[in-house]
């Protein structure tokens, strides 16, 4: 079997952000750039980095393998260049297989770990608005997806996730678990929670999915799941989530000064894209009625934003939300059926872009997260939970169809969910050896004595 048809088989998706299935990404042709993503783009996450410390060999021999599939002249990891240990540990790796990949060493900024801002830092080249690095000749993948190939090419399927545990737990960790372990889990294998009741951020403090710990406890670790913050209940980050949408617009409509720094900073903004949060905001605030601008230009540059929070996290002096307004912006859209249409335009980098990139040390200070964002995670941990939810809609395309039924027994890495014929989506497989108890939205599977 080929490579890509391994990528397949295996269900492997893209680790670092929404879960594109991977085998789709590779099939757009040949590349000039395989960028691999070792960023790890939010502050506190430490699951790519050890990653690329321990298990740097099998990261790379995957990069060399999908270089070679995808006739890329240039093999990159990208990572920053305060990563000492992981810069030390991947050229010891690169030097011993006298590899072809390069590192690529950024400055400590965030949103760095950005698909295009990272396609500017390391080619110069400017995904056009609403595009994909594909259009510049750049295909990006994370370093934990790469680690999932590797186990493909080994016929391994896609079955455990590494990710971060930080934040208010006893003993802040890297777990590798099963699909579709509980977070309670994961929160228990970080030795607990250090307060009764807290706030928990699926993913980094900036662009993580917020829940209540109500919440929490029915949710489960993903193919995309990077890491669990657990915060204290009255944290900024907590605050803000409970902000109605409504309140929210009142807001910023009657606040918003025009400073117009939420632009001025804006990532995507800075490599040339024409979205301009203040204009947003403005016109939001002049109509009163967010379906009644759906029409304007400014306004449909919304649909371009990819929502690193810069701009009501860092840049907004008066407190507001313009990602959120962004978010809701987008969904009115596609309800409304209206796409993004790009002008064909050369689009170039702002000139102040270098002076504006902004430390992620700063970030995490002001999104208050600054007691965490020190911490030294060098441990993992191994999960061995009795029970999995498997959710079978878990990346970008249709869920998966199920090919087991209730009282089915399983075996780990064995084919539960599939692709559905004509579709875009990603195979499914068992991540514990056990009985099928239930096969719905999520299929649940507890581990058998036999």
């Amino acid at each position: 079997m080929d490579l890509l048809n391994c990528i397949k088989e295996a269900g492997i998706v893209g680790c670092g952000g929404a879960g594109f299935p991977t085998h789709v990404k590779y099939a757009g042709g040949p590349v000039e750039y395989l960028i691999v993503n070792g960023a790890e783009c939010e502050p506190l996450l430490r699951t790519d980095r050890y990653i690329m410390k321990h298990l740097g060999d099998r990261v790379i021999s995957a990069v060399e393998a999908v270089g070679e599939m995808l006739g890329a002249k240039e093999c990159r990891i990208a990572l920053k260049k305060t990563y000492t240990e992981e810069i030390k540990a991947l050229e010891k790796v690169l030097k011993d297989r006298s590899s072809r990949v390069k590192l690529a060493k950024m400055d400590s900024f965030y949103p760095a770990g950005d698909e295009q801002t990272m396609v500017y830092e390391v080619t110069g080249r400017v995904v056009p608005p609403a595009g994909i690095p594909l259009d510049v000749g750049c295909v990006v993948s994370n370093v934990a997806t790469m680690l999932g190939i590797s186990d493909a090419m080994e016929g391994k399927a896609f079955t455990k996730k590494y990710l971060t545990v930080t934040g208010e737990v006893k003993k802040p960790t890297v777990l590798h678990v099963p699909v579709g372990t509980s977070f309670e889990t994961c929160i228990e294998m970080a030795g607990g929670t250090l307060k009764s009741r807290y706030f928990v951020v699926s993913g980094g403090p900036m662009m993580g999915t917020r829940m209540t710990m109500e919440e929490a406890k029915t949710a489960v670790v993903t193919k995309t799941t990077s890491g669990i913050l657990i915060l204290p209940e009255d944290s900024s980050i907590a605050r803000k989530t409970q902000i109605s949408l409504q309140h929210m617009l009142n807001r910023a409509r009657s606040a918003c000064i025009q400073c117009s720094y939420c632009t001025q900073m804006c990532p995507r903004h800075l490599i040339g894209h024409p979205l301009q949060p203040h204009k947003i905001m403005r016109k939001l605030s002049m109509s009163g009625d967010m379906k009644k601008i759906l029409n304007d230009k400014d306004v449909r540059n919304a649909a371009i934003c990819c929502e690193c929070g810069i701009c009501e996290e860092y840049a907004c002096p008066m407190g507001l939300q313009p990602k959120r307004v962004n978010q809701v912006l987008k969904g009115a859209l596609r309800e409304a059926g209206i796409r993004y249409t790009r002008e064909e335009t050369v689009y170039t980098a702002d000139r102040n872009r270098e002076g504006r990139k902004i430390p992620a040390g700063r970030v995490a200070a002001r999104v208050g997260v600054m007691p965490w964002y020190d911490l030294k995670i060098d441990t993992c941990a191994e999960g061995t939970p009795d029970r999995v939810e498997i959710p079978v809609s878990m990346h970008i395309g249709a869920p998966s169809e199920p090919v087991v039924k209730t009282g089915d027994r399983v075996t780990e890495g064995q084919l539960i969910a599939r692709i559905p014929e004509g579709a875009m989506g990603a195979n499914i497989h068992a991540s514990i050896s056990g009985k099928v108890v239930a096969v719905e939205k999520r299929i649940i599977i507890e581990r058998t004595g036999g």
